[in-house]
């Protein structure tokens, strides 16, 4: 597995500033607990309002 350690500016638990964050080899940021969770969540309010849209009421 290669990864590399980068700083990365941004917001973190409500503070501001520069943080040490993997990045993968492609360049790409890997990703904290909370951001996954906040991508999926996102991802599934719009497939429930997709499933709307279709006429479909999904059981949540």
């Amino acid at each position: 597995m290669s990864l590399c350690l980068g700083i990365w500016e941004g917001t973190r638990e409500n503070r501001t500033g520069y943080w040490l964050r993997w990045w993968d080899e492609a360049g790409e940021l890997l990703l904290w607990g909370s951001e996954l969770v906040a991508r999926e969540r996102q991802r599934v309010e719009q497939l429930i309002a997709q499933l709307r849209a279709a006429g479909i009421e999904p059981e949540l």
